[in-house]
């Protein structure tokens, strides 16, 4: 027989679509009654103006009413008091963000290299949406601020952030991944991002700890190239599980690489792998793979680095001009899927703790 219990368990089955925890969980459902076959009860929301509140009402009512002896379901909704919202969401508020309380990453994995112009962007947006396609839940930070090209590469329309209680929402990508970026936030994308050192640092950290990323598999980290404040900021400010290496055949590119290497292993985060962008092209009539930047020297790399090669990837004019247009998801990747298996295969289950440096 149905009874208050048996009616807080099937209520814990009830999540909230952004955050994706339960509404128990969340402290959300409060005066649970249940008299003559009617179940009601409170529904608190961080805000009134919440655009999935109906949608969690109707789940809720549905499972509400399979249960024997339930007829009818009245929910009340009201907006949680700031002492409510403090109590769930405010510990470590000042420390890690606002919306520490409500995120859950479990794997962040950083996308580096030790100077511009190697495709690292494009890489971290492709690793994104290989992980999203085998149906991990994914979100893709742009730490690049003062070069920012994420936004551009994933979405065919400008998106804007919204704000809520507990922080800025990210925006979403037609696949499903969330995405944040200063881009996101400016008037014009094409405005330039015209900040000192200590601004920039503050904007990464926000845009981990303020954005409401919620129940994530994975959190790719698009770095800025160098090793200078924005990427300390990053491997000093977050959990990441490790570090790929993004580099080019040529020869000035692997020394590079060796110095963000060098940093990272400076910080004790590992180095999952090194990726090698442009490393050929194909003809498309005849099939033969053409090295225009000379042989790859990844093996090289990787050896010097104790790391190993996840993959060679191709200069293909189809990716710029789905890049160009906002459609990458679009693009096949046949080639990135066995990127994508070796770092799988190589991904710690446990974040590192970075120090700081000496």
């Amino acid at each position: 027989m149905t009874d208050i219990q048996t009616i807080h368990e099937t209520l814990k089955q009830v999540m909230d679509p952004e955050l994706n925890r339960s509404i128990v969980d969340l402290g959300m459902v409060h005066d649970v009654r249940f008299e003559n076959g009617v179940v009601s009860f409170t529904l608190a929301l961080t805000t009134l103006a919440c655009p999935l509140s109906q949608r969690m009402q109707d789940d809720a009512r549905a499972r509400l009413l399979a249960l024997d002896g339930v007829r009818d379901v009245v929910i009340n909704v009201r907006e949680m008091t700031a002492e409510e919202k403090e109590k769930i969401f405010g510990k470590g508020k000042k420390e890690a963000g606002s919306a520490a309380a409500v995120n859950h990453i479990h794997h962040a994995v950083a996308v580096m290299s030790g100077k511009g112009g190697v495709g690292k962007s494009t890489v971290a947006a492709l690793l994104a949406v290989m992980l999203r396609r085998r149906g991990f839940r994914v979100g893709l930070l742009d730490a690049d601020i003062t070069g920012p090209s994420i936004p551009k590469m994933l979405l065919k329309e400008q998106k804007r952030p919204l704000g809520s209680p507990l922080g800025i929402m990210p925006v979403e990508t037609e696949s499903g991944i969330k995405v944040m970026s200063i881009n996101l936030l400016l008037e014009d994308p094409n405005q330039a991002v015209i900040w000192r050192g200590p601004l920039i640092s503050g904007a990464i950290k926000q845009f981990y700890g303020d954005v409401v990323w919620g129940e994530l598999d994975y959190l790719v980290v698009d770095l800025p190239p160098g090793t200078s404040d924005a990427p300390l900021t990053v491997m000093q400010s977050m959990p990441l599980n490790g570090i790929v290496l993004v580099t080019t055949p040529q020869s000035l590119a692997g020394m590079i690489v060796r110095k963000a290497s060098s940093m990272a292993e400076h910080l004790n985060i590992p180095i999952l792998g090194v990726i090698e962008n442009m490393s050929y092209v194909q003809c498309p009539k005849c099939g033969e793979i053409i090295e225009i930047f000379g042989p790859s020297n990844a093996a090289e790399v990787a050896a010097s680095l104790a790391a190993p090669v996840l993959g060679r990837m191709p200069i293909n004019p189809e990716i710029a001009k789905l890049g160009d247009n906002g459609r990458i998801e679009e693009y096949p990747a046949k080639e990135f899927e066995s990127v994508v298996e070796r770092l799988l295969s190589v991904m710690p289950e446990t974040a590192s703790s970075p120090v700081a440096p000496s």
